[in-house]
């Protein structure tokens, strides 16, 4: 999808969207570049978009690991679904449901997580269960990967995962973050 109709999209539907421009290739390779694509076989990214960040995901990956993404947003679902690639699964439907999709899908403990979602939408209580719920699923060591516009909510990232890395980005409109957080035990 191009700027244009990105933006039109964006506008239409800015609360769940999250922003009016596509993300910038400094951020899309900042967020991907978080995940060792040589042990990856099984990733998620939820609030997918267009796919700009997901194309850097698929370029990356194994020939055998597979990307299961999130989008609610029916145009960005087509979209995604244009992508000719057979690792792709694209699920149209929101991050709450991640636990059905999982088992729907037949994907076992993920190796990372990569999410766009603007968690700006949600109270508290929804982005932590959708972040909790994301970690109860990960690998010991597997990395949650998420784009932020402010750093309002890293806190939440240290409390469910016990640690946060943050690299700012500032070739993005807006400028972005990246936060970075690691799972260190299992906890069901």
């Amino acid at each position: 999808m191009k700027n244009i109709p990105f933006i039109r999209e964006s506008i239409r539907n800015l609360k769940t969207v999250g922003t009016i421009t596509k993300s910038s290739r400094a951020l899309c390779k900042g967020a991907a570049k978080e995940v060792d694509y040589t042990k990856a076989k099984e990733i998620v990214e939820l609030g997918a978009g267009d796919g700009v960040i997901t194309k850097h995901i698929l370029k990356a990956m194994a020939p055998d690991a597979r990307l299961m993404v999130f989008e609610v947003n029916e145009p960005f679902c087509d979209q995604l679904r244009a992508i000719d690639d057979d690792r792709l699964v694209v699920v149209q439907d929101g991050a709450e449901r991640l636990d059905h999709y999982i088992k729907e899908h037949q994907f076992g403990d993920l190796d990372a997580v990569i999410s766009a979602i603007p968690f700006v939408i949600f109270s508290d209580e929804q982005a932590r269960q959708i972040i909790t719920d994301c970690r109860n699923h990960m690998k010991i060591g597997a990395p949650y990967v998420q784009v932020h516009y402010s750093l309002v909510a890293r806190k939440m990232y240290r409390e469910i995962f016990g640690n946060v890395k943050t690299k700012f980005i500032p070739l993005n409109i807006p400028p972005a973050f990246v936060l970075t957080s690691l799972v260190k035990e299992k906890k069901k």
